[in-house]
C-alpha cells in the first residue's frame, strides 16, 4: 500500500472518530492491506490526534485472550495507543453519547515507574519497571461499521481504543501472582462473566513482554509513567445507560463504571 493510500485511510478514521461515524471494513475495499499497512495507518490516525491536543500516555494490548481471538478469528495480539482523552476517573459517569459502538472489556493496567526498550524484554524486566498494578475497565470502540473486523481492521482503528477507567486500588507485581488471580466481572450486582489472569497470554505480564519486545523492534519504547493495559480477561459486554459494572480481581481489589445516555 502506498503513502496515499496510508495518508487517507488514517485521516478516514479520524474523521469517523471525530464525527462519531462508522466505515465500512478496510478489507473489503483493500483485500491485500497487510499488518504492516494498518500499523502504518494506525500511526497516520494517531498522528492526527496529537495534532489536535492529545499526547500519549501509555499503550494497549489487545485480542489477548482466546475468547476475543475466537471472535474476530485471529491467532495473535495486537497493539494500540493510549492518549490523555481516553482517560476517565472512577466514579465519574461514564457518557455513551461520545462513543459510536461501544463495548466493555475487564483487564489489569500496568503503571511503569521505569523506561523498558525491547527487544530482549523478560518477565523480570517488566516486574522491576511496574511500579503498581490496578483493575481497570476498558470501553472498546470501533470505527468501523457494526464490528466487522479483521486483524488488519481493529489494528488501523487503533485497536479499536475508546475510553478507559482504573479503579483506585492498588498492588505491587511482587504481592500478586495475577496468573492465578480470579476476576469477576458483575452487571449490576450480578455476575455476567468470571475468568483469571492466565487467560491472557499465559499472564498479564507475558502479555506485557510480548508488547514490549514487538514495540522494541519498531523502534518504540515503553516510558516511565506509562499505563499499559494487558488485555481483556473478559469477553466484550454491552455497554447499556443506567448500567453498572464492576471488576473485581483476587488481591488487587475492583473498577467499577457507570453508563449514562
Amino acid at each position: 500500500m502506498n503513502s496515499e493510500k496510508i495518508i487517507k485511510y488514517g485521516a478516514e478514521l479520524y474523521s469517523a472518530f471525530s464525527s462519531q461515524q462508522t466505515v465500512l471494513p478496510l478489507t473489503e475495499r483493500e483485500p491485500s492491506i497487510t499488518i504492516e499497512n494498518a500499523y502504518a495507518i494506525q500511526q497516520e490516525m494517531i498522528r492526527l490526534r496529537l495534532a489536535n491536543g492529545e499526547r500519549i500516555i501509555g499503550k494497549k494490548i489487545g485480542v489477548t485472550s482466546r475468547a476475543m481471538q475466537d471472535l474476530i478469528k485471529v491467532n495473535q495480539p495486537d497493539f494500540g495507543q493510549l492518549t490523555s482523552a481516553m482517560l476517565m476517573d472512577e466514579g465519574q459517569p461514564v457518557s455513551l453519547s461520545g462513543l459510536i459502538q461501544p463495548k466493555a472489556e475487564a483487564e489489569v493496567a500496568f503503571v511503569l515507574k521505569e523506561d523498558l526498550a525491547g527487544p530482549g524484554i523478560t518477565a523480570i524486566d517488566v516486574i522491576r519497571a511496574t511500579d503498581y498494578v490496578v483493575p481497570c475497565f476498558e470501553i472498546v470502540d470501533s470505527r468501523i461499521k457494526d464490528w466487522k473486523i479483521s486483524i488488519q481492521d481493529t489494528i488501523a482503528d487503533n485497536a479499536s481504543c475508546g475510553i478507559f477507567v482504573l479503579g483506585k486500588t492498588r498492588a505491587k507485581l511482587t504481592d500478586l501472582d495475577l496468573n492465578l488471580a480470579g476476576m469477576l466481572l458483575e452487571r449490576n450486582g450480578k455476575l455476567e462473566q468470571y475468568a483469571c489472569g492466565a487467560a491472557v497470554q499465559g499472564g498479564p505480564v507475558n502479555a506485557v513482554v510480548w508488547l514490549a519486545n514487538t514495540l522494541g523492534k519498531l523502534g518504540l519504547p515503553f516510558k516511565k509513567g506509562e499505563i499499559i493495559l494487558s488485555g481483556s480477561q473478559s469477553s466484550l459486554v454491552p455497554a447499556i445507560p443506567g448500567e453498572t459494572l464492576r471488576c473485581t480481581v483476587g488481591g488487587l481489589g475492583s473498577c467499577e463504571i457507570q453508563f449514562e445516555d
